[in-house]
C-alpha cells in the first residue's frame, strides 16, 4: 500500500474531511489533498506528527514496507498495538510492548527469556528442553537486543 492510500484510508476511517484532518495536523487542506493524490508526501517530521495524532506507526504510514520483528524476543509485530512505546508516547518499532515497557526492557537476562519461552511455547513434537533451549538461544542471539548485551 502506498503512502497516499494509507493516508486516505486513515482519514476515511476517522470520518474526517480533508479540512478536518488538515486542522488536526496544522497544515493546509491542499497539503492533505496533495498527499492523498500522491503529488507529494509528508516529510519525516510530519510523519511523526501524523503518527502521534492518529496513533499509527510510521512503518504503517509508509505502507508497511518491512515486516517488523521484536528485537528482543523475535515475535512478528504485525499490528501497531503490539509495538512498544517510548515514555513520550512515540512508537519504538524495534520492540514489542511485552519486552520493552515504560522505557525499560523487561528481559535483561537472556536466560530469563529462554525460561519463559520454554514454558510457554508449544512443543507438539515433544522435543527435549535442552534442544529447544539451544534453538531459541540461536535465534535470540541474532537479535539487536542480545547482540548489544
Amino acid at each position: 500500500m502506498e503512502v497516499r492510500e494509507v493516508l486516505l484510508k486513515l482519514r476515511s476511517n476517522q470520518n474526517l474531511t480533508q479540512d478536518q484532518m488538515a486542522e488536526r495536523l496544522h497544515v493546509t487542506r491542499q497539503a492533505v489533498s496533495r498527499w492523498e493524490t500522491g503529488e507529494t508526501q509528508p516529510n519525516t517530521e510530519m510523519l511523526k506528527v501524523i503518527s502521534r495524532e492518529f496513533d499509527v506507526s510510521i512503518n504503517t504510514l509508509l505502507g508497511a514496507p518491512r515486516q517488523l520483528f521484536c528485537q528482543c524476543c523475535g515475535m512478528p509485530l504485525s499490528e501497531d498495538s503490539m509495538i512498544s512505546r517510548e515514555l513520550n508516547g512515540e512508537f519504538n518499532e524495534d520492540y514489542c510492548k511485552w519486552c520493552y515497557t515504560d522505557g525499560k526492557f523487561v528481559y535483561n537476562d537472556k536466560s530469563v527469556l529462554l525460561d519463559f519461552l520454554l514454558s510457554h511455547m508449544p512443543n507438539p513434537d515433544n522435543t527435549p528442553d535442552a534442544e529447544r533451549r539451544a534453538f531459541f538461544d540461536k535465534h535470540l542471539s541474532q537479535l539487536k537486543h542480545w547482540k548489544q548485551a
